[in-house]
């Protein structure tokens, strides 16, 4: 099977809602599957099935460095939040840039696996950073939307170039 292709900045497509997965099936868990093989590939420890253009409410993680403990969060929810911290962030879909974004410390997170079943979690640190990130390209929103506009024109203008000489 193919590679899944990950949509790059400034492509529209990036912009839209997911929508809730409504029946966790095997489709699902192959779309997750596959979505892992392209975040690794890429590499990366995180992406949003909105960043392979499937708009549905489904994010994979694996921040550890041997990429042997991932993590798919379907329909996901932060119930909690605590603390803030600001990381330098990065994006598959940004390639090549890292700004500094201010996110919460520490969440606690409401999600369905693969198999069907609710659960909850608590995530800290890099991973709290990461399912947050993740989360906002639910929404249709990437990390360069907390930097400045003239920063994001400018990387925007950029990937453009990056792009169009590929």
């Amino acid at each position: 099977m193919d590679l899944l292709e990950i949509l790059e900045f400034p492509d529209p497509r990036l912009r839209t809602t997911a929508k809730p997965v409504k029946n966790v099936d095997g489709k699902i868990a192959d779309l997750a599957d596959q979505m892992l093989e392209a975040m690794y590939v890429a590499p990366g420890i995180g992406l949003a099935a909105t960043q392979v253009n499937v708009h549905l409410e489904l994010i994979v993680v694996d921040v550890t460095e041997d990429k042997d403990s991932p993590i798919v969060l379907i329909n996901p929810t932060i119930i909690n939040t605590e603390g803030e911290l600001e990381t330098a962030e990065g994006c598959l879909s940004v390639p090549g840039f890292f700004e500094p974004v201010n996110r919460a410390e520490m969440i606690t997170i409401e999600a369905i696996n693969t198999a069907g079943n609710p659960f909850t979690m608590e995530a800290s640190g890099l991973l709290a950073v990461c399912i947050q990130h993740e989360m906002d390209h639910l929404k249709g929103k990437l990390f360069v939307d907390y930097l400045s506009s003239t920063k994001r024109q400018m990387i925007r203008k950029k990937l453009l170039k990056q792009q169009k000489q590929r």
